[in-house]
């Protein structure tokens, strides 16, 4: 008879394990994780951007007045990008600011193996760049950040693509003012 149970019992036990690890308090693994996780949260704006022809064309037009070839290939080596800004607009939300949430998904990055592209914001902005690749081919890139103007805020910027390390730093010197555009 308790044989019978036994295994009924393990199962229900380890039901009620997974149900806890994928709790609120849990600390997302991956950047998707972390958007799926967060984005339909108090104070979290979520936006993702998908190239399509007419946009990449009018973007790599306003590239090349603006930036040079490093920064309009870097447009057009873009597959998607995926923005997540965070404003703590309830005593809730600021106590998630308050409980590590640029910690949590800069464990993220540093447990994914992201290697730093800059480490204290890049080209005068607020972001601090790392890349997945190999060697000067970049296939991801994320940014974290903050806001302009406002206290505890966070941004998470998650670029998938094709790229070169001159390619990130040059559509690294825009972000602010795309992420300034996306979060409004």
């Amino acid at each position: 008879m308790l044989a019978k149970l036994r295994l009924p019992v393990l199962f229900l036990i380890l039901l009620l394990a997974g149900c806890r690890a994928g709790g609120p308090g849990t600390p997302a693994k991956t950047v998707a994780s972390f958007f799926s996780k967060y984005e339909n949260r108090d104070g979290f704006k979520a936006t993702e951007w998908s190239a399509d022809l007419l946009q990449r064309l009018a973007l790599v037009k306003a590239a090349k007045l603006l930036g040079g070839s490093d920064l309009t290939n870097g447009i057009t080596g873009i597959r998607s990008a995926r923005v997540i800004s965070f404003t703590p607009t309830s005593s809730s939300a600021k106590e998630l600011a308050a409980q590590g949430l640029r910690a949590e998904a800069a464990g993220i990055l540093q447990n994914n193996k992201y290697d730093p592209l800059s480490t204290a914001g890049f080209g005068g902005s607020n972001y601090a760049i790392s890349t997945r690749g190999s060697g000067n081919s970049v296939s991801e890139f994320a940014a974290l950040g903050t806001l302009p103007d406002v206290a505890d805020s966070f941004v998470l910027v998650s670029v998938q693509g094709n790229f070169t390390k001159s390619q990130v730093e040059a559509l690294g010197k825009y972000l602010p003012q795309i992420v300034q555009a996306t979060s409004k």
